[in-house]
């Protein structure tokens, strides 16, 4: 593995753990040049899904875009990246359970939403504003709502 900060390419692992029912391989490395340390992630490649945008276009899965809106959604929160990389990994997990070649990004969005719920209201909160497409205060007061009849 190539060290990100210096580029020499021998690196020892430190620390080997499995994450994401054990889907994922989480690798703590450093390099053996200059001491940086860094961490990798180790997973088996499976078949190409396509994801239908609410336009119609289609697009490769990629598992970064989920990532990506949960580490927005999750700014400033008591969550972990841990956490957030579990909760990338339980999603893409259950596409992949389906057996699809395609799915809609509707159903990922509301995956991803299902998740939130369980874990943080507020981090829900932001994911659903963007996610909904939220156009005035109503919308945020009537999640807002609905999240509290259901405590």
């Amino acid at each position: 593995m190539k060290c990100p900060y210096c580029g020499h390419d021998e690196t020892k692992v430190l620390d080997s753990r499995t994450i994401a029912e054990g889907t994922v391989t989480r690798r703590r490395r450093e390099c053996l040049k200059c001491n940086s340390r860094f961490t990798t992630y180790e997973r088996y490649e499976t078949h190409k899904i396509f994801v239908i945008k609410k336009n119609g276009q289609r697009e490769l899965f990629d598992r970064k875009k989920i990532l990506n809106g949960l580490i927005k959604a999750c700014y400033k929160r008591a969550i972990s990246y841990e956490d957030i990389e579990n909760i990338a990994a339980q999603i893409e997990e259950n596409i992949r359970k389906l057996g699809v070649s395609e799915i809609e990004s509707v159903k990922i969005g509301d995956m991803v939403m299902n998740e939130l719920k369980k874990i943080d209201h507020v981090a829900y909160v932001r994911f659903a504003s963007v996610y909904k497409e939220f156009g005035d205060l109503d919308h945020f007061i009537k999640i807002i709502n609905d999240l509290k009849k259901k405590d």
